[in-house]
């Protein structure tokens, strides 16, 4: 009968950041071994803390499935000599899936030409039991961890050093021995409050038994009750604790018991900027920092104890020194830093290296912030700010990472830009000056914050757009999975501003061509713009299927224009409104003028209606609905409304019909002069359709309304051809 399986690694403390990956990893790990092993079940769940890594298998098959299947090998050519004997390769096929060889079949495959050698494989499942001991042993010494560590003289390598093993299938012990352990039933309690050895009957009470123990094994469970200490020192003392997920995250694998406690510092601290207060609390002591009421920052701290003592005040205390000493240290530094001038902290980054492949003229911080000025004040020109707004956006970008060479970023590097800000205010420039500062390393990942000023967001360009040309330009482009320089990430932030600001929409000409020109003075030149051209593409492609545009219709859109990433986006959704005939009618047109062109046929831009002779004016049927469809197309194209131009596109679509179907036309006739005129009036048909979208990367519209036919590979290329 089916049971439920637990295996319990326990050892020595086990990271946080370490734990929290394995347990999002550990069930797809445990699912793919038992898939292998040919074992059904009914779910995967892993447990775990800092002391120990579990999984529950819930209704394990107590035996394998019979197999029976058919495993097509190598061609017959290959596989057998012309004598008919096996060849190396034949005899290896054989062996490999335990069959003679004389019972290797020779047969036709479907999708395959010729006769390849089969063999048939007919396997007696086995008891799980007996599989049990090699499967769990194997899983343990699998496991990926970022760094593992041998301990006494054993060769066997963990996370930890391991402590003692739980293995059980149903109610039975699986007898395994690894890492100087043997698996028994007996797992262990909390460290100080219950430090004996804690039976487990089954999977079943597995959690119970370790929770009687002061033992929270369930990590969900553990968040649940960190919250609830959270709430309950948040209502004894009238504060807030303020919301902090990714710490939450954090210290629930920090203990196995959490308990919370508070603390409080010196209210004079409060005077510093508070994010240096609760940075070093976060960073530095995992303290939850804690608010009044109206949001300001309260001279309180909420953290979590891993066991219950007997007097928290003592560990109240002794958290309360930790802070006291680490806030003091924040006090000394920005006291040091106020003494200083961002004009002296951009001197001393004259020296840094940003990154040494793009030359003595051009390595520094130093030479980046003048680059940074210098595109910046380009593209706020190009987009129309007044001559004030422009000055302003230098004077910014002048000092914008002025803060890297402070104390206070040097002990808190994830403050740059925000003690920028701070700073600008104590220095006396305007308020915009350091919000620009702070903004202009917006957005910090993923759905973070876009830079709200004009100011901050131009001089997030600048610098993105810097980082990511000079990189290319040094052959240090991402490969692969590959980006240690993050240009996918500030791409993909440089889209998103663009995207924010539709009035911006045009900038991403303007500063490419800006960057271009400011490393150039620095003599870093761009040997492959066409690269670079491809890599945003792809990072704009991206952005657009995650907003659910279908990706062929982000390729079609793309293939004609992508600098202007608004209209791309409204040209892509545009293309979800055009039918299966509308399509089948364009590739039809399209194919035509390839071809025509493979041939090195050449056709003007326009026909020419006085020669049309086609029998019932097809040609002038044709002309005349084109002429009409144009005319009112005018203010949906000045509009960007595309969805009204495929509309007009299906009206067209009759007529178009006609032309090829009812009218008898031969597109390719024998004149030259008809042929010519006759590709021309298809050519003048279809530019205005092609220039919003390549209908030839648009698939087939299916019965459920998607769309099938396309490949990321095949648009990709016809961008490129776009392009030549």
């Amino acid at each position: 009968m089916p049971a439920d399986l637990l295996f319990e690694i326990g050892c020595e403390e086990i990271p946080a950041k370490m734990l929290a990956r394995q347990l999002v990893d550990f069930p797809a790990f445990v699912e793919l071994r038992l898939a292998a092993a040919r074992l059904e079940h009914k779910g995967v769940r892993a447990l775990g803390t800092p002391r120990r890594l579990a999984v529950i298998v819930k209704q394990l098959a107590d035996r394998q499935p019979d197999l029976n299947e058919e495993v097509v090998g190598p061609p017959v050519s290959a596989a057998f000599a012309p004598d008919g004997t096996l060849t190396k390769a034949g005899q290896g096929f054989a062996a490999k899936n335990g069959v003679a060889p004389e019972a290797l079949e020779k047969k036709e495959v479907a999708g395959k030409k010729g006769q390849y050698v089969v063999a048939v494989r007919n396997v007696v499942g086995q008891d799980a039991r007996g599989l049990l001991s090699g499967l769990l042993t194997d899983l343990a010494a699998s496991i990926a961890w970022p760094k593992s560590q041998r301990w006494g003289w054993s060769e066997t390598t963990f996370v930890r050093p391991v402590q003692w093993l739980v293995a059980l299938f149903g109610g039975e012990v699986v007898p395994l021995t690894w890492a100087g352990q043997t698996s028994g039933r007996a797992s262990r309690g909390h460290r100080f409050l219950s430090p004996g050895p804690v039976e487990i009957t089954s999977a079943d009470g597995y959690v119970d038994a370790l929770r009687a123990a002061h033992v929270v094994v369930d990590p969900e469970a553990r968040k649940d009750l960190v919250r609830a200490e959270l709430e309950r020192l948040a209502r004894s003392t009238g504060l807030r604790v303020r919301p902090d997920e990714a710490l939450l995250a954090e210290v629930i694998h920090l203990g196995e018991y959490p308990v919370g406690v508070c603390g409080e510092f010196d209210p004079a601290f409060l005077q510093i900027p508070e994010e240096i207060i609760v940075t070093t609390m976060r960073t530095h002591q995992r303290y939850f920092a804690m608010e009044n009421q109206d949001g300001t920052l309260a001279n309180r701290f909420a953290t979590l104890m891993a066991t219950i003592v007997k007097d928290p005040a003592i560990v109240q205390a002794g958290n309360q020194r930790v802070i006291a000493s680490r806030l003091s240290d924040g006090k000394f530094f920005v006291s040091e830093d106020r003494k200083k001038s961002f004009d002296a902290w951009n001197d001393k980054l004259e020296s840094v290296v940003f990154q040494a492949k793009l030359g003595d003229a051009a390595k520094t911080i130093g030479h980046k912030v003048r680059r940074i000025e210098k595109i910046a004040a380009a593209v706020a020109t190009f987009a129309s700010m007044d001559a004030a707004s422009v000055e302003l956006v230098k004077k910014a970008a002048r000092v914008c990472k002025a803060d890297l060479a402070s104390h206070a970023v040097g002990e808190f590097p994830e403050l740059q830009g925000v003690m920028g800000r701070h700073y600008a205010k104590d220095f006396g420039y305007p308020a915009e000056v350091g919000s620009a500062i702070d903004e202009h390393w917006w957005p910090k990942g993923q759905g973070a914050a876009l830079p709200i000023t004009a100011a901050g967001a131009i001089i997030a360009l600048a610098d993105r757009m810097d980082t990511i040309v000079g990189c290319f330009a040094v052959g240090l482009e991402p490969t692969g999975s590959a980006d240690p320089f993050g240009l996918r990430r500030a791409s993909i932030g440089i889209w998103q501003i663009l995207l924010s600001r539709p009035d911006w929409s045009t900038l991403w000409t303007p500063l490419f061509a800006a960057t271009r020109d400011a490393l150039a003075e620095h003599g870093v030149a761009i040997k492959d713009p066409t690269a670079l051209e491809t890599f945003f593409r792809a990072r704009l492609r991206g952005i657009f299927t995650e907003q659910g545009i279908p990706a062929q219709d982000a390729d079609a859109a793309l293939a004609q224009e992508f600098r202007d990433p608004v209209d791309a986006r409204a040209r892509a959704l545009a293309c979800a409104k055009i039918s299966k005939e509308a399509r089948e009618v364009f590739k039809r047109v399209a194919n035509i003028l390839d071809d025509a062109r493979g041939k090195k046929i050449a056709f003007g831009a326009a026909p020419d209606p006085g020669k049309f002779v086609a029998p019932d004016n097809v040609e002038h049927k044709l002309f005349t609905a084109v002429t009409e469809a144009q005319a009112r197309e005018k203010a949906p194209r000045a509009a960007r409304d595309y969805t009204k131009v495929f509309e007009s596109l299906e009206q067209l679509r009759p007529t178009v019909a006609a032309f090829f179907d009812k009218g008898g036309v031969m597109v390719m006739d024998p004149d030259a002069a008809l042929r010519d005129n006759r590709l021309a009036l298809l050519s003048w048909f279809i530019a205005p359709y092609l220039s919003i979208a390549d209908f030839r990367l648009l698939g087939v519209v299916t019965g459920d309304g998607s769309a099938a036919g396309s490949s990321t590979a095949k648009g990709v290329g016809a961008v490129a051809r776009s392009k030549e």
